[in-house]
Protein backbone atom coordinates (compact mmCIF):
# COMPACT_ATOMS: atom_id res chain seq x y z
CA UNK A 1 0.00 0.00 0.00
CA UNK A 2 1.45 3.39 -1.01
CA UNK A 3 1.91 6.43 1.14
CA UNK A 4 -0.87 8.97 1.61
CA UNK A 5 0.13 12.52 0.75
CA UNK A 6 -0.59 15.33 3.22
CA UNK A 7 -0.33 19.06 2.50
CA UNK A 8 0.04 21.55 5.36
CA UNK A 9 -0.80 24.93 3.81
CA UNK A 10 -0.76 27.10 6.96
CA UNK A 11 1.84 27.72 9.64
CA UNK A 12 1.69 24.88 12.15
CA UNK A 13 3.79 24.31 15.26
CA UNK A 14 6.93 22.22 14.80
CA UNK A 15 5.46 19.56 17.08
CA UNK A 16 2.39 19.20 14.85
CA UNK A 17 4.45 18.87 11.69
CA UNK A 18 6.74 16.37 13.42
CA UNK A 19 3.76 14.26 14.51
CA UNK A 20 2.63 14.00 10.89
CA UNK A 21 6.10 13.21 9.54
CA UNK A 22 6.65 10.56 12.21
CA UNK A 23 3.97 8.37 10.62
CA UNK A 24 5.68 6.20 7.95
CA UNK A 25 2.46 5.77 5.94
CA UNK A 26 2.34 9.53 5.25
CA UNK A 27 4.31 11.74 2.89
CA UNK A 28 4.07 15.30 4.26
CA UNK A 29 4.63 18.57 2.41
CA UNK A 30 4.86 21.60 4.69
CA UNK A 31 4.14 24.64 2.54
CA UNK A 32 2.69 27.48 4.66
CA UNK A 33 1.76 30.68 2.89
CA UNK A 34 0.37 29.18 -0.32
CA UNK A 35 -1.92 31.57 -2.17
CA UNK A 36 -5.43 30.48 -3.00
CA UNK A 37 -4.49 29.98 -6.64
CA UNK A 38 -1.47 27.88 -5.67
CA UNK A 39 -3.64 25.80 -3.37
CA UNK A 40 -6.10 25.11 -6.17
CA UNK A 41 -3.26 24.19 -8.53
CA UNK A 42 -1.57 21.80 -6.09
CA UNK A 43 -4.32 20.19 -4.01
CA UNK A 44 -5.19 17.56 -6.64
CA UNK A 45 -2.24 15.34 -5.69
CA UNK A 46 -3.00 15.20 -1.94
CA UNK A 47 -5.12 12.87 0.21
CA UNK A 48 -5.27 15.24 3.18
CA UNK A 49 -5.08 18.98 3.83
CA UNK A 50 -4.13 20.51 7.18
CA UNK A 51 -4.93 24.18 7.76
CA UNK A 52 -5.45 26.86 10.36
CA UNK A 53 -7.29 30.09 9.59
CA UNK A 54 -5.27 31.50 6.67
CA UNK A 55 -6.17 29.03 3.90
CA UNK A 56 -9.55 29.53 2.25
CA UNK A 57 -10.78 26.05 1.41
CA UNK A 58 -13.73 26.99 -0.78
CA UNK A 59 -15.63 25.03 -3.40
CA UNK A 60 -12.88 25.64 -5.97
CA UNK A 61 -10.24 24.03 -3.75
CA UNK A 62 -12.52 21.11 -2.91
CA UNK A 63 -13.43 20.55 -6.56
CA UNK A 64 -9.74 20.52 -7.46
CA UNK A 65 -8.99 18.04 -4.68
CA UNK A 66 -9.56 14.93 -6.79
CA UNK A 67 -7.86 12.65 -4.24
CA UNK A 68 -8.79 14.61 -1.11
CA UNK A 69 -10.22 12.47 1.69
CA UNK A 70 -9.91 14.65 4.77
CA UNK A 71 -9.45 18.30 5.77
CA UNK A 72 -8.07 19.00 9.24
CA UNK A 73 -8.46 22.38 10.94
CA UNK A 74 -6.09 23.04 13.86
CA UNK A 75 -8.63 24.98 15.93
CA UNK A 76 -12.35 25.15 16.52
CA UNK A 77 -13.79 27.29 13.75
CA UNK A 78 -14.23 25.93 10.23
CA UNK A 79 -15.58 29.14 8.71
CA UNK A 80 -12.81 29.03 6.11
CA UNK A 81 -13.94 25.61 4.86
CA UNK A 82 -16.92 25.01 2.59
CA UNK A 83 -18.21 22.11 4.69
CA UNK A 84 -21.24 21.52 2.49
CA UNK A 85 -19.07 21.17 -0.62
CA UNK A 86 -16.74 18.82 1.26
CA UNK A 87 -19.66 16.70 2.43
CA UNK A 88 -21.03 16.38 -1.07
CA UNK A 89 -17.61 15.11 -2.20
CA UNK A 90 -17.39 12.66 0.69
CA UNK A 91 -14.52 14.55 2.31
CA UNK A 92 -14.34 14.41 6.10
CA UNK A 93 -13.78 17.77 7.78
CA UNK A 94 -12.22 17.66 11.26
CA UNK A 95 -11.42 20.27 13.89
CA UNK A 96 -10.02 20.34 17.45
CA UNK A 97 -12.88 21.60 19.62
CA UNK A 98 -11.21 20.97 22.99
CA UNK A 99 -7.66 22.09 22.25
CA UNK A 100 -8.10 25.54 23.81
CA UNK A 101 -10.23 24.43 26.76
CA UNK A 102 -7.49 24.22 29.41
CA UNK A 103 -5.96 27.52 28.37
CA UNK A 104 -9.29 29.36 28.48
CA UNK A 105 -10.23 27.79 31.81
CA UNK A 106 -6.90 28.78 33.33
CA UNK A 107 -7.33 32.34 32.11
CA UNK A 108 -10.75 32.52 33.76
CA UNK A 109 -9.25 31.28 37.04
CA UNK A 110 -6.35 33.72 36.72
CA UNK A 111 -8.88 36.53 36.33
CA UNK A 112 -10.77 35.23 39.35
CA UNK A 113 -7.63 35.20 41.52
CA UNK A 114 -6.54 38.61 40.26
CA UNK A 115 -9.97 40.00 41.00
CA UNK A 116 -10.16 38.53 44.50
CA UNK A 117 -6.68 39.79 45.48
CA UNK A 118 -6.73 43.05 43.44
CA UNK A 119 -3.39 42.16 41.89
CA UNK A 120 -3.46 44.39 38.74
CA UNK A 121 -4.47 47.45 40.76
CA UNK A 122 -1.77 46.89 43.38
CA UNK A 123 0.86 46.27 40.70
CA UNK A 124 -0.09 49.53 38.96
CA UNK A 125 0.44 51.58 42.13
CA UNK A 126 3.82 49.93 42.71
CA UNK A 127 4.95 51.23 39.31
CA UNK A 128 3.94 54.68 40.52
CA UNK A 129 6.32 54.33 43.46
CA UNK A 130 3.54 53.76 46.01
CA UNK A 131 3.31 51.19 48.80
CA UNK A 132 -0.42 50.91 49.56
CA UNK A 133 -0.56 47.65 51.44
CA UNK A 134 -3.66 48.52 53.46
CA UNK A 135 -5.63 49.71 50.44
CA UNK A 136 -5.74 46.40 48.62
CA UNK A 137 -7.12 43.93 51.10
CA UNK A 138 -8.41 40.95 49.17
CA UNK A 139 -10.65 37.92 49.65
CA UNK A 140 -9.87 34.22 49.99
CA UNK A 141 -11.33 31.72 47.54
CA UNK A 142 -11.23 28.71 49.88
CA UNK A 143 -14.60 27.63 51.27
CA UNK A 144 -16.44 30.21 49.18
CA UNK A 145 -19.18 29.34 46.69
CA UNK A 146 -18.33 29.54 43.00
CA UNK A 147 -21.29 29.68 40.61
CA UNK A 148 -20.58 28.48 37.07
CA UNK A 149 -22.83 29.21 34.11
CA UNK A 150 -22.21 26.35 31.68
CA UNK A 151 -20.58 22.96 32.32
CA UNK A 152 -19.15 22.37 28.86
CA UNK A 153 -15.51 21.52 28.18
CA UNK A 154 -14.22 24.74 29.75
CA UNK A 155 -16.73 24.95 32.58
CA UNK A 156 -15.90 21.41 33.72
CA UNK A 157 -12.18 22.24 33.88
CA UNK A 158 -12.90 25.39 35.89
CA UNK A 159 -15.04 23.34 38.28
CA UNK A 160 -12.28 20.78 38.74
CA UNK A 161 -9.62 23.40 39.43
CA UNK A 162 -11.92 25.35 41.74
CA UNK A 163 -12.60 22.26 43.83
CA UNK A 164 -8.84 21.90 44.14
CA UNK A 165 -8.85 25.38 45.68
CA UNK A 166 -11.39 24.07 48.23
CA UNK A 167 -14.27 26.05 46.75
CA UNK A 168 -17.85 24.83 46.84
CA UNK A 169 -19.00 24.67 43.22
CA UNK A 170 -22.56 25.11 42.03
CA UNK A 171 -23.63 25.42 38.39
CA UNK A 172 -26.47 26.03 35.99
CA UNK A 173 -26.53 24.13 32.71
CA UNK A 174 -29.82 23.03 31.11
CA UNK A 175 -28.20 20.27 29.04
CA UNK A 176 -26.33 18.27 31.64
CA UNK A 177 -27.88 15.68 33.90
CA UNK A 178 -27.76 16.06 37.70
CA UNK A 179 -25.98 12.70 37.87
CA UNK A 180 -23.22 13.89 35.52
CA UNK A 181 -22.87 17.15 37.48
CA UNK A 182 -22.67 15.21 40.73
CA UNK A 183 -19.90 13.02 39.30
CA UNK A 184 -17.94 16.24 38.70
CA UNK A 185 -18.43 17.29 42.32
CA UNK A 186 -20.80 20.05 41.25
CA UNK A 187 -24.27 20.83 42.57
CA UNK A 188 -26.71 21.61 39.76
CA UNK A 189 -29.02 24.51 40.62
CA UNK A 190 -31.44 26.92 38.96
CA UNK A 191 -30.34 30.31 37.64
CA UNK A 192 -31.99 32.14 40.52
CA UNK A 193 -30.39 29.89 43.14
CA UNK A 194 -26.96 30.34 41.58
CA UNK A 195 -27.35 34.11 41.59
CA UNK A 196 -28.55 34.06 45.19
CA UNK A 197 -25.87 31.74 46.63
CA UNK A 198 -22.66 32.47 44.73
CA UNK A 199 -19.83 34.52 46.21
CA UNK A 200 -18.07 34.41 42.83
CA UNK A 201 -19.62 33.84 39.40
CA UNK A 202 -17.87 32.74 36.21
CA UNK A 203 -19.47 32.33 32.77
CA UNK A 204 -18.71 29.51 30.34
CA UNK A 205 -21.76 29.34 28.13
CA UNK A 206 -22.14 30.12 24.41
CA UNK A 207 -23.74 33.31 23.19
CA UNK A 208 -27.24 32.38 21.97
CA UNK A 209 -30.60 34.18 21.91
CA UNK A 210 -31.25 32.59 25.32
CA UNK A 211 -27.98 33.82 26.87
CA UNK A 212 -27.84 37.25 25.21
CA UNK A 213 -28.01 39.74 28.09
CA UNK A 214 -28.45 36.89 30.58
CA UNK A 215 -26.59 38.83 33.28
CA UNK A 216 -28.62 42.03 33.36
CA UNK A 217 -30.04 44.49 35.91
CA UNK A 218 -32.56 41.93 37.17
CA UNK A 219 -29.84 39.31 37.59
CA UNK A 220 -27.58 41.71 39.49
CA UNK A 221 -30.44 42.49 41.87
CA UNK A 222 -30.62 38.81 42.83
CA UNK A 223 -26.88 38.50 43.56
CA UNK A 224 -25.15 38.79 46.91
CA UNK A 225 -23.82 42.23 47.75
CA UNK A 226 -20.12 42.30 46.85
CA UNK A 227 -20.22 39.34 44.44
CA UNK A 228 -17.29 39.07 42.02
CA UNK A 229 -18.00 38.29 38.34
CA UNK A 230 -15.75 36.79 35.63
CA UNK A 231 -16.62 36.49 31.93
CA UNK A 232 -14.11 34.78 29.63
CA UNK A 233 -16.78 33.21 27.41
CA UNK A 234 -18.47 35.56 24.95
CA UNK A 235 -19.25 39.25 24.90
CA UNK A 236 -22.95 40.04 25.07
CA UNK A 237 -23.83 37.52 27.77
CA UNK A 238 -23.22 40.24 30.35
CA UNK A 239 -25.05 43.54 29.87
CA UNK A 240 -21.99 45.78 30.18
CA UNK A 241 -23.84 48.97 31.08
CA UNK A 242 -25.86 47.10 33.69
CA UNK A 243 -22.58 45.73 35.08
CA UNK A 244 -21.12 49.22 35.29
CA UNK A 245 -24.20 50.38 37.21
CA UNK A 246 -23.99 47.42 39.58
CA UNK A 247 -20.29 48.04 40.28
CA UNK A 248 -20.80 51.74 40.83
CA UNK A 249 -23.69 51.01 43.23
CA UNK A 250 -21.56 48.54 45.22
CA UNK A 251 -23.84 45.59 44.46
CA UNK A 252 -21.01 43.92 42.52
CA UNK A 253 -17.67 44.05 44.29
CA UNK A 254 -15.69 43.72 41.08
CA UNK A 255 -15.58 42.14 37.65
CA UNK A 256 -12.97 40.66 35.30
CA UNK A 257 -13.73 40.53 31.59
CA UNK A 258 -11.80 38.99 28.70
CA UNK A 259 -14.60 39.39 26.14
CA UNK A 260 -16.81 42.30 25.18
CA UNK A 261 -19.92 43.15 23.19
CA UNK A 262 -17.72 45.00 20.71
CA UNK A 263 -14.06 44.15 20.21
CA UNK A 264 -11.81 46.03 20.47
CA UNK A 265 -13.69 47.75 23.30
CA UNK A 266 -14.23 51.51 23.04
CA UNK A 267 -11.44 53.26 25.02
CA UNK A 268 -14.15 55.49 26.52
CA UNK A 269 -16.27 52.57 27.73
CA UNK A 270 -17.50 53.20 31.31
CA UNK A 271 -16.17 49.83 32.52
CA UNK A 272 -12.60 50.95 31.78
CA UNK A 273 -13.02 53.84 34.22
CA UNK A 274 -13.82 51.61 37.19
CA UNK A 275 -10.85 50.65 39.35
CA UNK A 276 -12.35 47.34 40.49
CA UNK A 277 -12.94 46.10 36.94
CA UNK A 278 -10.14 44.12 35.23
CA UNK A 279 -10.13 43.89 31.43
CA UNK A 280 -7.94 41.78 29.12
CA UNK A 281 -8.02 41.78 25.28
CA UNK A 282 -9.59 38.35 24.58
CA UNK A 283 -6.59 36.32 25.70
CA UNK A 284 -8.48 33.14 26.61
CA UNK A 285 -6.83 30.86 24.02
CA UNK A 286 -3.56 32.78 23.72
CA UNK A 287 -0.87 30.43 25.00
CA UNK A 288 1.96 28.67 23.22
CA UNK A 289 0.81 25.40 24.73
CA UNK A 290 -2.70 25.72 23.28
CA UNK A 291 -1.39 26.45 19.80
CA UNK A 292 0.94 23.46 20.01
CA UNK A 293 -1.82 21.28 21.41
CA UNK A 294 -4.26 21.90 18.56
CA UNK A 295 -1.47 21.23 16.05
CA UNK A 296 -0.63 17.88 17.64
CA UNK A 297 -4.30 16.94 18.02
CA UNK A 298 -5.13 17.56 14.38
CA UNK A 299 -1.99 15.68 13.31
CA UNK A 300 -3.05 12.67 15.38
CA UNK A 301 -6.57 12.80 13.96
CA UNK A 302 -5.27 12.92 10.38
CA UNK A 303 -2.98 9.97 11.04
CA UNK A 304 -5.79 7.93 12.64
CA UNK A 305 -8.09 8.57 9.70
CA UNK A 306 -5.65 7.92 6.86
CA UNK A 307 -4.02 4.92 8.52
CA UNK A 308 -6.95 3.27 10.34
CA UNK A 309 -10.11 4.90 9.02
CA UNK A 310 -10.94 6.24 12.48
CA UNK A 311 -12.95 9.47 12.52
CA UNK A 312 -12.62 11.84 15.47
CA UNK A 313 -14.01 15.38 15.85
CA UNK A 314 -15.58 15.41 12.38
CA UNK A 315 -17.90 18.36 11.77
CA UNK A 316 -19.80 17.04 8.75
CA UNK A 317 -22.28 14.20 8.38
CA UNK A 318 -21.49 10.99 6.52
CA UNK A 319 -22.53 10.82 2.87
CA UNK A 320 -25.25 8.60 1.40
CA UNK A 321 -26.01 7.19 -2.02
CA UNK A 322 -27.87 9.63 -4.25
CA UNK A 323 -31.11 7.65 -3.91
CA UNK A 324 -31.00 7.42 -0.12
CA UNK A 325 -29.81 11.02 0.24
CA UNK A 326 -32.82 12.30 -1.67
CA UNK A 327 -35.24 10.34 0.51
CA UNK A 328 -33.64 11.01 3.87
CA UNK A 329 -32.79 14.70 3.42
CA UNK A 330 -36.28 16.03 4.35
CA UNK A 331 -36.33 13.90 7.50
CA UNK A 332 -32.86 15.03 8.54
CA UNK A 333 -34.07 18.62 8.21
CA UNK A 334 -37.25 17.80 10.12
CA UNK A 335 -35.34 16.07 12.92
CA UNK A 336 -32.93 18.97 13.36
CA UNK A 337 -35.79 21.49 13.42
CA UNK A 338 -37.59 19.44 16.09
CA UNK A 339 -34.37 19.35 18.12
CA UNK A 340 -33.92 23.11 17.80
CA UNK A 341 -37.52 23.56 18.94
CA UNK A 342 -37.32 21.45 22.11
CA UNK A 343 -33.94 22.98 22.86
CA UNK A 344 -35.70 26.30 23.41
CA UNK A 345 -38.45 25.04 25.71
CA UNK A 346 -38.36 25.30 29.49
CA UNK A 347 -35.08 23.78 30.82
CA UNK A 348 -35.54 20.44 32.60
CA UNK A 349 -31.95 19.29 33.29
CA UNK A 350 -32.03 16.67 30.54
CA UNK A 351 -30.70 13.17 31.14
CA UNK A 352 -32.22 11.41 28.11
CA UNK A 353 -33.06 12.27 24.51
CA UNK A 354 -35.35 9.76 22.79
CA UNK A 355 -35.85 9.93 19.01
CA UNK A 356 -38.64 7.85 17.48
CA UNK A 357 -38.89 7.19 13.73
CA UNK A 358 -42.12 5.89 12.20
CA UNK A 359 -42.60 4.63 8.66
CA UNK A 360 -40.10 5.72 6.03
CA UNK A 361 -37.72 7.49 8.47
CA UNK A 362 -37.36 4.22 10.35
CA UNK A 363 -36.76 2.29 7.14
CA UNK A 364 -34.07 4.73 5.98
CA UNK A 365 -32.22 4.41 9.29
CA UNK A 366 -32.86 5.83 12.74
CA UNK A 367 -29.19 6.61 13.46
CA UNK A 368 -28.63 9.62 11.13
CA UNK A 369 -32.06 11.03 11.96
CA UNK A 370 -31.47 10.64 15.70
CA UNK A 371 -28.07 12.34 15.38
CA UNK A 372 -29.64 15.22 13.45
CA UNK A 373 -32.32 15.71 16.12
CA UNK A 374 -29.74 15.57 18.90
CA UNK A 375 -27.50 18.07 17.09
CA UNK A 376 -30.41 20.47 16.72
CA UNK A 377 -31.18 20.20 20.42
CA UNK A 378 -27.57 20.64 21.54
CA UNK A 379 -26.76 23.57 19.25
CA UNK A 380 -28.80 25.88 21.48
CA UNK A 381 -26.61 25.10 24.46
CA UNK A 382 -22.98 24.61 23.41
CA UNK A 383 -20.18 26.95 22.43
CA UNK A 384 -19.63 25.72 18.88
CA UNK A 385 -21.73 24.52 15.97
CA UNK A 386 -22.80 20.89 16.44
CA UNK A 387 -22.85 18.60 13.43
CA UNK A 388 -24.77 15.32 13.63
CA UNK A 389 -21.64 13.19 13.67
CA UNK A 390 -20.45 15.07 16.77
CA UNK A 391 -23.75 15.07 18.61
CA UNK A 392 -23.55 11.73 20.48
CA UNK A 393 -20.08 12.57 21.81
CA UNK A 394 -21.28 15.98 23.03
CA UNK A 395 -24.27 14.29 24.68
CA UNK A 396 -22.16 11.60 26.32
CA UNK A 397 -19.81 14.18 27.82
CA UNK A 398 -22.83 15.82 29.43
CA UNK A 399 -24.33 12.62 30.80
CA UNK A 400 -27.18 12.59 28.29
CA UNK A 401 -28.30 9.23 26.92
CA UNK A 402 -29.50 9.00 23.30
CA UNK A 403 -32.15 6.37 22.61
CA UNK A 404 -33.26 5.49 19.08
CA UNK A 405 -36.69 3.91 18.54
CA UNK A 406 -38.30 2.50 15.41
CA UNK A 407 -42.08 2.50 16.03
CA UNK A 408 -44.61 0.86 13.68
CA UNK A 409 -47.51 2.91 15.09
CA UNK A 410 -48.17 6.38 13.74
CA UNK A 411 -49.53 9.44 15.60
CA UNK A 412 -52.81 10.88 14.34
CA UNK A 413 -52.59 8.95 11.10
CA UNK A 414 -49.18 10.27 10.05
CA UNK A 415 -47.58 7.22 8.44
CA UNK A 416 -44.12 8.80 8.30
CA UNK A 417 -43.04 10.88 11.30
CA UNK A 418 -40.19 11.76 13.64
CA UNK A 419 -40.52 12.50 17.36
CA UNK A 420 -37.97 13.84 19.80
CA UNK A 421 -38.55 13.63 23.53
CA UNK A 422 -36.24 15.08 26.18
CA UNK A 423 -36.54 13.75 29.72
CA UNK A 424 -35.18 14.97 33.03
CA UNK A 425 -35.91 15.13 36.73
CA UNK A 426 -38.21 18.11 36.25
CA UNK A 427 -40.35 16.65 33.50
CA UNK A 428 -40.20 16.12 29.77
CA UNK A 429 -40.96 17.70 26.39
CA UNK A 430 -42.01 15.88 23.24
CA UNK A 431 -42.35 17.23 19.70
CA UNK A 432 -43.54 15.23 16.69
CA UNK A 433 -43.25 16.27 13.09
CA UNK A 434 -43.84 15.10 9.56
CA UNK A 435 -42.79 16.16 6.08
CA UNK A 436 -45.32 18.15 4.04
CA UNK A 437 -46.22 17.59 0.41
CA UNK A 438 -43.62 20.13 -0.70
CA UNK A 439 -40.89 18.67 1.51
CA UNK A 440 -41.35 21.22 4.29
CA UNK A 441 -40.83 20.31 7.97
CA UNK A 442 -44.12 20.43 9.87
CA UNK A 443 -44.94 20.18 13.56
CA UNK A 444 -47.97 17.96 14.27
CA UNK A 445 -47.86 17.51 18.06
CA UNK A 446 -46.20 19.23 21.00
CA UNK A 447 -46.31 18.14 24.64
CA UNK A 448 -49.57 16.27 24.16
CA UNK A 449 -51.31 18.96 22.11
CA UNK A 450 -52.31 18.30 18.51
CA UNK A 451 -51.08 21.23 16.41
CA UNK A 452 -50.23 21.84 12.76
CA UNK A 453 -47.64 24.43 11.73
CA UNK A 454 -44.53 24.81 9.61
CA UNK A 455 -41.21 24.66 11.45
CA UNK A 456 -39.79 27.85 9.98
CA UNK A 457 -38.96 31.34 11.18
CA UNK A 458 -39.95 32.50 14.66
CA UNK A 459 -42.80 31.24 16.80
CA UNK A 460 -44.31 32.79 19.91
CA UNK A 461 -45.50 29.83 21.99
CA UNK A 462 -48.12 30.45 24.70
CA UNK A 463 -49.69 28.04 27.18
CA UNK A 464 -52.94 29.36 28.60
CA UNK A 465 -56.34 28.51 29.97
CA UNK A 466 -58.94 28.14 27.22
CA UNK A 467 -61.09 31.15 28.07
CA UNK A 468 -62.76 33.82 25.93
CA UNK A 469 -60.65 36.89 25.26
CA UNK A 470 -57.17 35.38 25.65
CA UNK A 471 -56.37 35.27 21.94
CA UNK A 472 -57.80 38.75 21.50
CA UNK A 473 -55.71 40.16 24.33
CA UNK A 474 -52.52 38.62 22.93
CA UNK A 475 -53.29 39.79 19.39
CA UNK A 476 -54.02 43.31 20.59
CA UNK A 477 -50.76 43.50 22.53
CA UNK A 478 -48.73 42.26 19.58
CA UNK A 479 -50.48 44.74 17.33
CA UNK A 480 -49.62 47.66 19.59
CA UNK A 481 -45.99 46.53 19.44
CA UNK A 482 -46.06 46.45 15.60
CA UNK A 483 -45.39 42.69 15.57
CA UNK A 484 -47.04 41.07 12.57
CA UNK A 485 -48.56 37.60 12.96
CA UNK A 486 -48.46 35.45 9.82
CA UNK A 487 -50.38 32.51 11.25
CA UNK A 488 -51.92 31.19 14.45
CA UNK A 489 -52.39 27.54 15.40
CA UNK A 490 -54.18 26.43 18.56
CA UNK A 491 -54.18 23.06 20.31
CA UNK A 492 -56.66 22.20 23.07
CA UNK A 493 -56.82 19.67 25.90
CA UNK A 494 -60.54 18.99 26.23
CA UNK A 495 -60.24 17.61 29.77
CA UNK A 496 -58.10 20.28 31.44
CA UNK A 497 -59.25 23.12 29.16
CA UNK A 498 -55.60 24.08 28.74
CA UNK A 499 -54.53 25.37 25.35
CA UNK A 500 -51.33 25.96 23.45
CA UNK A 501 -51.17 28.74 20.87
CA UNK A 502 -48.39 28.98 18.27
CA UNK A 503 -48.13 32.51 16.87
CA UNK A 504 -45.83 32.64 13.82
CA UNK A 505 -44.36 36.15 13.82
CA UNK A 506 -42.44 38.07 11.17
CA UNK A 507 -40.16 40.02 13.51
CA UNK A 508 -38.32 39.39 16.78
CA UNK A 509 -40.30 39.74 20.00
CA UNK A 510 -38.39 41.89 22.54
CA UNK A 511 -37.92 40.69 26.11
CA UNK A 512 -40.09 43.56 27.35
CA UNK A 513 -43.00 42.36 25.21
CA UNK A 514 -42.55 38.78 26.44
CA UNK A 515 -42.72 40.10 30.00
CA UNK A 516 -45.96 41.94 29.24
CA UNK A 517 -47.47 38.82 27.67
CA UNK A 518 -46.68 36.81 30.82
CA UNK A 519 -48.68 39.31 32.86
CA UNK A 520 -51.88 38.79 30.82
CA UNK A 521 -54.76 37.01 32.52
CA UNK A 522 -54.97 33.21 32.02
CA UNK A 523 -51.45 32.97 30.52
CA UNK A 524 -49.42 30.12 32.04
CA UNK A 525 -46.15 30.40 30.13
CA UNK A 526 -44.58 32.23 27.18
CA UNK A 527 -41.65 31.06 25.04
CA UNK A 528 -40.16 32.69 21.96
CA UNK A 529 -38.39 30.21 19.68
CA UNK A 530 -36.34 30.77 16.53
CA UNK A 531 -36.21 27.92 14.04
CA UNK A 532 -34.22 29.49 11.22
Amino acid sequence: MGQSKVLVSDKLSDAGVAALKAEPSLLVDYRPGLSHAELVDNIGQYDALVIRSASNVDAAVIEAGKSLKVIGRAGIGVDNVDVAAASRKGIVVMNTPTGNAVTTAEHALALLCSLARKIPQAAATMREGKWEKNRYQGRELAHKTLGIFGLGNIGRIVADRARGLKMQVIAFDPVISPERASSLGVELVSIDELLRRADFITIHTPLTPDTQGLINDAAFEKMKKGVLLVNAARGGIVDELALARAVEAGKVGGAALDVFEQEPIDPKHPLLKLENVICTPHLGASTAEAQERVAIEIAEQIVEYLRDGQIRNAVNVPTYSAEVAEKIAPYLKLARKLGVLVGQLEPIEVSEVRVTCTGLPGELGTRPIAYAALAGYLERHVEHAVQPIQAPFEAESRGIALIEVRDPSSPRGYAHSVSIEIRGQRGSHRATGSVGVHGEARLVALDGFAVETTLEGAILMLRNQDRPGVIGAVGTLLGTKQINVSSLQVGLDAETRDAIALWSVDSPVPAETLAELRKLDKIRSVRYVELG
